[in-house]
């Protein structure tokens, strides 16, 4: 960007004389002009106004921003072109599990021509290779199911991302809109305030206190004051006073800024080539899965070569043929190990719940965080809209001369000032309650503005604040003060804990006058006066502790307290206020750095009483916290009886429970602090830097603790947090962007009911992690058990020697397909348990697939494999159960048919298995029929699988034959053994819980 200035006479124009396309033309010029040849930041504001043809006191009109944002394109930075389709399914198959099932398919083409070469002349074999055809088919289909889930799978997250999509505030149509960041368009006027972050590059129009962190942008650590006034020369990025930046935040003040650039447009964009483009991370439960497969493919691979060594020294390879069935072995052991749609079906059933969490109000930005929300063992909460409904009402005005009652209640400005006792209000205290309430609406940012609907109300900015607005509506205290018009502000922040605006009076020569609000025991300290009867006296340390008193007594009955001041200057210039520091110019560098000029020698005038009931749903959920063994921390910057009144109802501590200040939390060491959020679960007058110390001392003693926050200021702590937790409503942009999870309707219900969701999740992971690697560890011992003992089942011909398989690699790749795909799915959404929340929280450090899911594991393994080749040897002679029935048929066509039995009561042990896999102790006969979607999956498996044994072709690809009635009595009551030996498993499982 050089230095040039924009010449006014240039750009300047005159809309509604000149056609429409040359409006656009010059206004594409003026736009390449300020973000290419010119320097904002040496240009008057007016003039870049003028430039961008927007009037500042009202911003574009809502036809005017859509005609450019259709111009101009979206506010975003380039991303990484979208992955195509057809990488998208290939990258299906970049996985170690396949290239075994493809190596398999190799081993098996190459037996296939081993054996045409060596065939006898005349003699039989297979026309094609239909093991390599069938096992890259069923690779296929299972790519193509992959590719759909994780399809369904990012579908699911672009609509999170869409959820938490940040917004900004601009002024449109002369009024303040809150809309999408990406829809924002040269010349829109950004409303900043603290929390915010900066959505595009502006040019300042006013600030007030305004401080902006850059270090994102420049690197500078310290935030930036900001002016509006223009430069008299060009400036690095950083020090460009009256400009402000994409993707930096505003950590104090307000201000309002013209666009000048957007997208790729602005500085941030110029250095951010494909900024947002970022690698996915394998989750931790996704890396322990890579392991386990990892793991399984390993030990497969080892059996494999131990058998065919053990087969080689004992028996020896005779012929080729013994070549081929041991190559075919191989293959058979690696197909049976390899869960091939665990990846797929882990990130499918991990998104189906976020999308049920958002549902439900919880908006999780990661897949991952559903991992750590189930093992929560700490809430902290925020009280203020969290555990209260955030329906502020300014109930009590106690002043030096009495104490009245509003009625009315929520953000309707309707309502009276009466008397505690039901009297007539003196004259001279509703002068008071006046003065108290007058100041409280001008020392303040809040807006009450009338709904769409007669008689609804909508509120702008903090709930707090707007409960005074209305309160001085309700005694128009607002008419009484609208000749004193803002001129500066010291704004809140939650360190300083008040806020102080100083006024021009227009009825008194516009003579300036602070007013002051803030936390009654803070403020009360800056003040050395008090305003009584109509007259300003000195403060007495009588008054000061009646004021105390007053203060506890409002805390007991759970009122929050907020105090006003305010201090006549009888001057009419801010350079002449004593004390005020001024450069050589007589200019005021920063009023917001003076703080101890403006707010010395107050007057008190008096203090309100702001009830904000708490939430009816949250005494149940903090009673469903605990029993689930989380404990729940409540952290506000109220007083601390207000604090305490509120966790004794809500049921989180006892009712002579106490709160720790943020001053105590100071006076201690880091043992003591240890030792203290070990037993505390109450803290008051906190500002954010306790939250990190309190959420890094419980982090300390082993907790995952969840954190809420909504301004700037809880951002590191809400970051730090394991479960960061933003309001969706109240919160900041800031905050929501360091958060793992934003509260929609900022309840703290929903964070328990997330917690619910969460542990209900990670139950439905490990109960189809336990049923598919049970149902391939039955498939890896039915293979290798059959090898081993093939001499005894009938499996092996007496008269040949070599290898047989018990099942083809084909028939095994065909179960995974079936049993892999669609239940383990449908258990991924089994309905949660009673018992989810009773419950102690789960260790990060606790394995996924633990020594008691192990034991499940291969005892199912062994069952399986058992029934499976028992109801095989039933079919073959020489073996231990023979039915004689099958003496007559040649020993090819019994191993067709003996196959076919144990390829099907494999299938149907599965789906027994499934049933059982649902709960590691409950019996499967609970809630039996609850999984609609389970039963579904086990329906059309069964359908699948008589296609297979019936249908005449598929015969030949599966090596299957059709089987007789009473065929099918065997494969089932064989297959239900499975989940009869599980049912006597658990009953002793259960037996030994109870001892």
């Amino acid at each position: 960007m050089d230095d040039r200035i924009i010449d006014p006479s240039a750009l300047s124009r005159e809309p509604h004389v000149e056609p429409e396309d040359a409006k656009e033309t010059q206004e594409v010029k003026a736009q390449q002009a300020l973000l290419n040849d010119v320097d904002p930041s040496l240009t008057d504001a007016d003039q870049v106004a003028q430039a961008l043809n927007v009037d500042p006191r009202t911003g574009l009109s809502s036809d005017e921003a859509t005609r450019r944002l259709d111009k101009f394109g979206p506010n975003e930075l380039a991303s990484a072109p979208p992955v195509p389709k057809w990488k998208k399914f290939l990258q299906q198959f970049q996985d170690p599990l396949v290239y075994l099932l493809l190596a398999a398919t190799a081993i098996s083409l190459v037996a296939w021509i081993i054996e045409k070469v060596n065939a006898a002349p005349g003699a039989e074999g297979e026309a094609l290779p239909f093991d390599s055809i069938v096992i890259v088919l069923i690779l296929i289909v299972n790519a193509i199911l992959g590719y759909m889930q994780e399809a369904k799978a990012e579908e699911a997250v672009n609509a999170l991302s869409e959820m938490t999509a940040p917004t900004s505030n601009v002024l449109r149509n002369g009024r303040v809109e809150r809309i999408n960041t990406t829809d924002i368009v040269p010349g829109d006027i950004l409303v900043l305030g603290e929390g915010d972050t900066v959505p595009a590059d502006g040019r300042l129009l006013a600030a007030a206190s305004l401080r902006i962190a850059e270090a994102s942008l420049t690197g500078e650590s310290v935030p930036v004051g900001k002016k509006p006034a223009t430069l008299d020369s060009a400036k690095a990025l950083g020090d460009r006073a009256n400009m402000v930046f994409n993707g930096t935040s505003v950590t104090q003040g307000t201000g309002r800024a013209i666009v000048t650039g957007t997208g790729m447009n602005t500085q941030v964009g110029k250095i951010a080539d494909l900024l947002q483009s970022t690698e996915d991370e394998a989750t931790p439960l996704q890396k322990e899965m890579n392991h386990v497969s990892k793991i399984l493919g390993i030990a497969v691979c080892i059996i494999a070569v131990v058998v065919l060594l053990a087969l080689a020294v004992l028996e020896g390879f005779h012929s080729v043929h013994d070549v081929i069935d041991s190559l075919l072995l191989a293959v058979s052991l690696a197909v049976a190990a390899v869960p091939e749609g665990l990846a797929a079906i882990l990130t499918v059933v991990l998104a189906l719940g976020v999308q049920r969490m958002a549902a439900h109000h919880a908006i999780v930005k990661k897949l991952h965080s559903v991992e750590t929300l189930g093992s929560a063992s700490v809430i902290c909460s925020d009280k203020t809209g969290t555990l209260t409904r955030n329906e502020m009402t300014v109930e009590r005005v106690v002043v030096p001369s009495g104490e009245v009652e509003l009625t009315g209640t929520g953000y309707a400005p309707e309502g009276d000032m009466v008397s505690i006792d039901g009297s007539a209000v003196p004259e001279n205290v509703a002068n008071e309650v006046l003065a108290t309430l007058g100041a409280g609406t001008l020392a303040n940012d809040g807006e009450l503005r009338a709904g769409e609907k007669p008689g609804t109300w909508e509120i702008v900015g903090d709930p707090t604040e707007v409960s005074l607005v209305v309160a001085a509506r309700k005694t128009h205290a607002d008419k009484k003060f609208a000749h004193f018009d803002r001129v500066a502000e010291i704004p809140f922040t939650s360190e300083r804990k008040r806020m102080s605006v100083i006024t021009r009076n227009a009825t008194d020569a516009g003579k300036l006058t602070v007013f002051a609000k803030g936390a009654p025991d803070v403020l009360l300290s800056y003040c050395d006066r008090i305003y009584v009867n109509g007259a300003i006296r000195k403060l007495t340390e009588g008054d000061r502790q009646d004021i105390l008193d007053t203060v506890e007594r409002l805390s007991r009955e759970a009122y929050r307290t907020l105090g006003e001041a305010f201090r006549p200057l009888e001057t009419d210039s801010l350079a002449q206020i004593p004390g005020i520091r001024t450069n050589s110019a007589g200019e005021i560098s920063d009023i917001s750095e003076q703080a101890e000029a403006i707010e010395a020698h107050l007057v008190w005038c008096g203090m309100v009483g702001i009830i904000d009931p708490p939430r009816t749903e949250v005494r149940d959920a903090v009673a469903e916290a605990h029993r689930a063994g989380i404990r729940t921390v409540m952290i506000t910057g109220d007083h601390p009886l207000t604090a305490a009144r509120i966790a004794s109802d809500l049921g989180i501590i006892a009712k002579d429970g106490k709160a720790l200040t943020g001053d105590e939390l100071d006076a201690m060491d880091e043992a003591q602090l240890d030792k203290a959020t070990s037993e505390v679960s109450v803290y008051a007058r906190v500002a954010p830097e306790h939250k990190l110390k309190i959420v890094e001392s419980l982090q300390r003693q082993g907790n995952i603790a969840a954190m809420t926050g909504d301004g700037v200021n809880d951002a590191p702590a809400v970051k730090s947090a394991d479960i960061g937790v933003a309001m969706g409503i109240t919160g900041t942009e800031v905050t929501k962007q360091s958060a793992k999870m934003i509260l929609a309707d900022d309840n703290f219900s929903t964070i328990v009911a997330a917690v619910r969701e969460g542990r209900g999740i990670f139950d439905n992971i490990r109960k189809f992690l336990r049923y598919l690697l049970s149902s391939n560890v039955g498939e890896v011992f039915t293979v290798f058990f059959g090898v081993v003992f093939a001499g005894w089942l009938g499996i092996k011909n007496p008269e040949s020697v070599g290898v047989t398989v018990p099942l083809l690699a084909t028939q095994l790749l065909w179960i995974n397909l079936l049993t892999d795909a669609a239940p383990a799915l449908a258990m991924g959404v089994d309905p949660m348990t009673e018992d989810v929340m009773n419950r102690k929280p789960r260790k990060l450090t606790d394995r996924v697939i633990d020594g008691a899911m192990w034991g499940d594991i291969v005892y199912i393994g062994i069952i399986m494999a058992a029934v499976t080749l028992i109801g095989m040897d039933m079919h073959l002679t020489g073996g231990l159960f023979t039915d004689r029935s099958v003496d007559a048929m040649g020993h090819d066509a019994q191993m067709v048919e003996a196959r076919t039995m144990g390829f099907t009561i494999l299938v149907f042990a599965q789906l027994f298995n499934a049933l059982a896999s649902r709960s590691h102790l409950q019996s499967a006969f609970v809630g039996l029929f609850s999984n609609k979607w389970l039963w579904g999956a086990i329906g059309l498996s069964i359908v699948l699988q008589l296609l297979v044994i019936y249908v005449p072709f598929l015969n030949t690809a599966f090596g299957t034959t059709p089987l007789p009635p009473m065929a099918w009595l065997e494969c089932i009551g064989l297959a239900f053994f499975v989940l009869v030996a599980s049912e006597i498993r658990k009953i002793f499982l259960r037996m030994r819980a109870k001892k």
